[in-house]
């Protein structure tokens, strides 16, 4: 009798986990987890790899109460289930989501940053209360977060903060005592910043005075939609870019970078070098309020997908729901199966351009 190979045994697996009754797929997901737990680091690798699928499937098909457990058990383990585990900590319910934000170590900066730009208030208090932060991070949650989270953020010894944290806390704090006095008390604080903050913070009289004209500070800034670069912009943008490209850095981290920081004529330059798309049609995606086509050029651009979901989360516009990104993420997915079929469909995005903007410059491929 021939054995079966490890990818009909997963496929079987799937099969019966979708055939499963709901209490015994908790069961068999707790076995999983035992299992990873028990494991050593080199085996467990290679079985993370092995269960990530059927795990993610088994996570369709149990309450949300196991999904709190297996939350838990998968913040332990030092090499955990990729998949598995970005689907569970970008889950909109925070019971779920903050466990692993809180404490795994499996999950990279890119996740962190991608989630910190794309969740709730209580996911980014979740990753604020880190044992360690990256300047990355440290990023991507100030410039998307409310008055609390900064305030986390800051005494946070293990958060590191780029010169990029900084000018947005030194910005943010000249109408905030509180955040004044926090970041300057801080370690680590830069004698420059502290200058910055002494000069910038009001006296104790120009606090007090309110000002009748305006409004209560706003925490969370509204949505707004994306501005597009200038001929100028662009023309500033492509010699770095097209340099980075060159010598192999127009990467993952770069682009990742771009979306974080608003940096919006960099990343439009980056996705037209990378995808081989004009320029035109990067912004027709990036304005469009489906997300499919924008996915489709980020894919294009051999980005992956904690980069994609930044580029969505930074576009302007509302906030993505969790059922916008799972679709997003389906998506991304699916066009990994056929090379051939993300050709076609880029063609497609280049005639749709063309229809619905007729005057638009320089909307065909062909350019």
């Amino acid at each position: 009798m021939t054995a079966n190979s490890p990818a009909d045994i997963l496929v079987e697996l799937e099969e019966a986990v979708a055939a499963c009754p709901q209490e015994r797929c908790a069961r068999i997901l707790a076995g999983i987890v035992r299992l990873l737990a028990s494991g050593r680091d080199r085996p467990q690798e290679l079985l993370v790899n092995v269960v990530d699928g059927v795990l993610l499937r088994l996570t369709g098909r149990v309450a949300p109460a196991s999904l709190m457990e297996l939350s838990e058990a998968l913040a332990r383990l030092q090499v955990a289930p990729q998949e598995t585990l970005r689907h569970l900590a970008s889950h909109d319910d925070p019971a779920i989501a903050c466990p692993l934000l809180r404490k795994s170590q499996a999950l990279s900066t890119a996740d962190l940053a991608a989630i910190a730009t794309s969740c709730s208030e209580a996911h980014q208090l979740a990753i604020s209360t880190r044992d360690g932060i990256e300047e990355a991070v440290a990023e991507a949650l100030v410039a998307h977060c409310t008055r609390a989270v900064r305030l986390a953020l800051i005494k946070n010894a293990g958060a590191r903060f780029s010169e990029a944290v900084y000018a947005l806390l030194v910005e943010t704090s000249a109408a905030d005592d509180e955040i004044t006095k926090l970041l300057a008390l801080r370690p680590g604080t830069p004698d420059h910043v502290l200058r910055k903050l002494l000069s910038a913070s009001p006296g104790p009289k120009a606090a007090a005075k309110p000002n009748a004209s305006a409004g209560p500070p706003a925490q969370i800034p509204a949505p707004v939609a994306l501005k597009l670069p200038t001929a100028d912009d662009y023309a500033k943008a492509r010699p770095e870019i097209v340099a980075l490209n060159r010598v192999g850095r127009l990467n993952d981290s770069t682009v990742n970078r771009f979306a974080i920081r608003g940096e919006t004529a960099n990343l439009l330059t980056a996705l037209s070098v990378l995808s081989g798309a004009p320029i035109e049609i990067v912004e027709h995606v990036m304005r469009d309020e489906d997300c499919e086509g924008l996915v489709m050029a980020c894919r294009a651009s051999r980005l992956n997908w904690a980069t994609t979901l930044a580029i969505l989360s930074n576009r302007g516009g509302t906030r993505l729901s969790f059922a916008q990104r799972e679709r997003a993420q389906h998506i991304f997915e699916t066009l990994l199966l056929s090379t051939s079929q993300w050709t076609v469909r880029w063609g497609e995005i280049a005639a749709s351009a063309s229809t619905r903007d007729p005057g638009h410059r320089g909307a065909g491929m062909g350019r």
